[in-house]
């Protein structure tokens, strides 16, 4: 009988057999019963031996069963104990009940029970308390994945080192692409015999040379100024850690008349893909040069920068070109537009209503009617005091609105000019972003990961004193019928005047120029000072808050202000700029409440330290020698701790 029959219907096939040959025995005794006969002898023997088959087969099947579980509970038994996978019981106490050798090896103990899970290690517990189901902890240099079952109070230990370590070679070995671009070549050159120029490119290419086999990069001069470099992740974590000194190096052995070769090197990484790679690494270029150069700009896929460098202040690379290309590009835009909306940033300063009013001057000159948008409740005392002289001209006057007026001015053929900010979170109103298709930006800042998306012409010169100067220069190419009458020069000269601390900060050649045609033009330097002039009770509070000045660190000024007080920006500003001028302050730090859901932090620096990078890890910007940043919805003392970390991290990391 064969033994894949079950039992029952075995039983059921034998009667039903049975059944029917008695029924043919019965026909045969029937008409012949000698054949009956034998026909029942033979039925007899058959059912005899379809007996004894299903007795073996019985047997068979039984001993299979038992041989079976056998080999089940063996293996079984070699799993909890021989498999590597620990498995841990506890109990209410978070006592080990029971554990099977393999994790009991892992963790260097002869026995485990008895034992409490925190003698063990430190997160077990907590994990055990936590809602999640995994975790990873490690113990002996080894890597364990923890999976509970809490209602069995069962514990799997999965040793994941290998692994791990695969990932991460995977990770290090991922390719990285990027480009270096010699800044200021072409100025350094001009004028050059071809001998002087010969050795300097032999300089900079053995430092980069002996710097890119030092790391192993790969590295491949493509054009006079431009090189390409492949690494990988595991190169690129070693040069951060060295925060780039090959840009230190190339600017102090290339010098030449005390102007040195300075580099921008824009670096993608994150992604598999070659071509996404070598985007990301022409945007990190755009976006070192657009901060002024010589500094590093890592880019990944997900929209995460990290800035190196960064400690000179730029080259001034403008030229008069430029300009007049820029502003023969704005004429042609405006004249296209059906109207000209100019906005600065939040809490606007003299820098960006000075250069809204030229703005303005633009837009008027080319036949375009224009307007300002100005939040009258953020504005500061020193742009009040330049406004009451505003209000004056009443024709200059009716082209201020508020945001909410612009909103309903604004149309589909508007033109949009967004001054002194690059950043869509600074802008007086973000809404006026959305509405517009045509955007122009002009600024005088360095650039941050942040930026208004699409614009159609963007004047970024991180080296100019101020957004004022730069549309200063744009005016001067403009359609001679241009004509500015007093209050409108002033307004531009008391930009220029107040971003440059009356000529002493971040002052070229180019910003005496621009003084000098808006002083042409009528600009009253004696109504500068008027605007600029400060209240005794301003002056006061300026002189507490240098009162509870602490130096920090070496060089570094710390003053906060009390924490049920609150001050203006342009206060803030004026405190940090007195401190510069004490001894052995190198950068100066003043923090205090704007409002009581913002913290207000100004900054100011001589140029050894970067306030910019401090101020951009708390999500603000400016300068290297003058930034700023406004944290909302946090107290005071939380702001002044968050302060105190970003200047240690960036003074113990070096001078990124």
């Amino acid at each position: 009988m064969p033994k894949f029959l079950d039992n029952k219907l075995l039983r059921y096939s034998l009667s039903a057999m049975i059944a029917v040959l008695a029924i043919v025995i019965i026909s045969l005794y029937y008409f012949n019963w000698i054949i009956g006969i034998i026909v029942t002898l033979l039925f007899v023997i058959i059912i005899y031996f379809l007996i004894k088959s299903l007795e073996v087969y019985r047997h068979d099947l039984e001993g299979y069963i038992s041989t079976l579980s056998h080999r089940l509970k063996k293996v079984g038994e070699e799993a909890l104990m021989e498999m590597p996978i620990g498995i841990l019981l506890f109990d209410e106490n978070y006592e080990v009940k029971w554990a099977n050798p393999f994790i009991t090896s892992t963790l260097n103990e002869d026995s485990l029970v008895g034992k409490n899970l925190s003698t063990i290690h430190d997160g077990i517990i907590s994990f055990i308390n936590q809602e999640i189901e995994t975790e990873t902890i490690t113990f002996n240099k080894r890597k364990l994945k923890l999976i509970i079952k809490r209602e069995e109070r069962l514990l799997y230990f999965i040793d994941i080192t290998e692994q791990i370590e695969i990932e991460k070679q995977y990770e290090d070995e991922r390719t990285v692409l990027g480009y270096i671009f010699l800044d200021n070549y072409d100025e350094l050159t001009q004028g050059m015999d071809d001998q002087s120029r010969s050795a300097l490119n032999s300089e900079v290419t053995a430092l980069l040379n002996n710097w890119a086999k030092e790391y192993g990069v790969f590295i491949k001069r493509v054009s006079s100024e431009r090189f390409l470099a492949v690494l990988n992740e595991h190169i690129l974590m070693k040069l951060e850690q060295t925060k780039f000194s090959i840009l230190d190096n190339v600017r102090e052995k290339t010098t030449i008349e005390n102007v040195s070769l300075t580099l921008s090197i824009g670096i993608g990484s994150g992604v598999s893909s070659l071509q996404e790679l070598g985007d990301l690494a022409q945007s990190g270029l755009d976006l070192a040069l657009g901060r002024g150069g010589d500094q590093v700009a890592i880019k990944q896929t997900n929209g995460k920068v990290q800035f190196y460098g960064g400690k000179t202040n730029p080259v001034e690379k403008r030229t008069r070109v430029r300009a007049r290309v820029i502003s023969h590009a704005l004429k042609e835009i405006v004249s296209e537009s059906d109207k000209v909306m100019i906005m600065g940033h939040k809490y606007p300063d003299m820098d960006a209503i000075g250069s809204s009013i030229g703005i303005l001057k633009v837009a008027q000159v080319n036949g375009k009617e224009g307007f300002i948008v100005l939040d009258q409740d953020a504005i500061d005392s020193g742009v009040k005091q330049l406004l009451n002289e505003v209000e004056k001209y009443p024709d200059l006057w009716s082209r201020f609105v508020t945001p909410n007026e612009a909103v309903e001015i604004m149309s589909d053929e508007t033109l949009l000019i967004v001054l002194d900010t690059h950043k869509p979170s600074l802008v007086i109103d973000e809404r006026l972003l959305s509405l517009s298709n045509h955007v122009i930006v002009i600024d005088h800042h360095r650039r941050g990961e942040e930026f208004i998306k699409d614009p159609i012409l963007v004047y970024m010169e991180p080296y100019a004193s101020s957004t004022a100067e730069l549309v200063t220069e744009l005016i001067e190419y403009q359609p001679k019928s241009l004509k500015m009458n007093m209050i409108e020069a002033t307004a531009l000269l008391a930009g220029i005047v107040v971003d440059t601390k009356s000529f002493t900060l971040r002052t070229g050649s180019r910003t005496f120029d621009a003084a000098s045609y808006l002083r042409a033009k009528g600009a009253d330097t004696v109504l500068v000072q008027k605007i600029m002039k400060e209240d005794i009770e301003n002056y006061a509070k300026r002189a507490k808050l240098i009162q509870n000045t602490i130096l920090y660190r070496e060089g570094v000024a710390l003053a906060v202000a009390d924490n049920d007080e609150h001050y203006e920006q342009v206060t803030l500003a004026q405190t940090a700029d007195t401190l510069l001028m004490m001894n052995h302050i190198e950068a100066s730090f003043v923090i205090a409440r704007r409002s009581d859901e913002c913290v207000s932090i100004s900054a100011r620096s001589l140029g050894k330290i970067n306030v910019q990078i401090v101020m951009e890890a708390l999500e603000g910007g400016g300068h290297l020698t003058n930034a700023a940043t406004q944290l909302q919805n946090i107290l005071l003392e939380d702001a002044v701790e968050k302060l105190k970390q970003v200047i240690d991290e960036y003074l113990e990391g070096g001078e990124k």
